[in-house]
């Protein structure tokens, strides 16, 4: 049995939960004898830069026991002209599971996974990052012990990783994400539309706005990422200074006293954060990178072995 992770969406309550709670058990459960996929072999297909995903992949199957090939983005016969149909077909017959990032529309993702055989997980697209998402709610269940009824405020680009951050909080109950974003630059609203289908059965209310004073003080969580989204360019020039009342500083912290601080890095310190909230004691950015290793090892486990505990 095998199962792709393409999409938050394509994912039904029960699996979400399962792969939130078996990533905080993996990272509270350090049993180096636990190897449920020797013998297996897993491939790393990476056409965008990568540090936390990349590693966190490789890391999670070496500790689980298997194998891990890595592909750059001219590793492989497609940029020769083979088509991708074909290079799954490939994959298929040599390897157990494949991670990829492309960082461009997820045609080629699904692509990959069209073949019968091998797990194919989608490790961020333009629209989507469901990894970081899943590593994001992990790093939530094991601060606060819940998910819901949590008051998260999102600050900056509304872009792949805060598209997955609202299709997997949606999936509980009584949240608030409030996501203050440059005019033009926000979460699309057909991906909100999606979520708020899911949110609004469970209370969990999803906003948007493009000014930081419309949001309400006292969040839980406040979270950034980094203006210029991995593998893309802005078309206007002076995109900055839209960006630049978006930065999480002192001043805004102030707002949220009691806030926890997430960032899924790599941060541009002075630009989407200031050094002091990032290396203050309100941040929990390296911790939520460290359960990218966490929750990798839930979905590699999930996808091959279809396993539930």
């Amino acid at each position: 049995m095998h199962r792709h992770l393409i999409s938050i969406r394509d994912l039904d309550d029960g699996d979400l939960d399962y792969l939130v709670r078996r990533g905080a058990w993996f990272a509270e459960e350090r049993d180096p004898a636990y190897r449920p996929l020797t013998g297996r072999v897993v491939g790393g297909y990476f056409r965008r830069t990568s540090t936390r995903t990349r590693t966190a992949f490789a890391s999670a199957a070496l500790r689980l026991g298997a194998g891990y090939l890595p592909y750059g983005p001219a590793d492989l016969q497609l940029s020769t002209g083979e088509s991708i149909e074909d290079t799954a077909q490939v994959f298929a017959r040599m390897l157990d599971a494949l991670v990829v990032r492309t960082a461009d529309a997820p045609d080629e993702v699904r692509a990959l996974a069209a073949q019968p055989s091998m797990p194919v997980i989608n490790a961020m697209t333009a629209d989507e990052h469901p990894t970081q998402a899943i590593a994001d709610l992990t790093t939530l269940l094991r601060r606060f012990g819940r998910i819901d009824g949590l008051r998260i405020l999102y600050v900056g680009e509304g872009n792949n990783t805060a598209a997955a951050l609202a299709l997997g909080l949606a999936r509980f109950h009584d949240v608030q994400l409030c996501l203050a974003t440059p005019a033009g630059y926000g979460v699309a609203e057909s991906v909100l539309d999606l979520a708020r289908d899911q949110a609004t059965p469970r209370g969990t209310r999803i906003t948007q706005c493009h000014d930081l004073g419309q949001t309400t003080a006292g969040a839980d969580v406040v979270y950034t990422t980094r203006w210029q989204t991995t593998g893309t360019s802005k078309p206007d020039p002076d995109w900055r200074r839209l960006f630049e009342p978006f930065q999480v500083n002192g001043r805004l912290m102030e707002r949220h006293p009691d806030a926890l601080f997430m960032h899924d890095l790599p941060a541009h310190r002075g630009e989407d954060v200031t050094a002091a909230v990032l290396d203050g004691p309100s941040s929990i950015a390296f911790e939520q990178a460290e359960n990218k290793l966490h929750s990798a090892k839930a979905l590699l486990e999930w996808c091959l072995l279809g396993r539930r505990h």
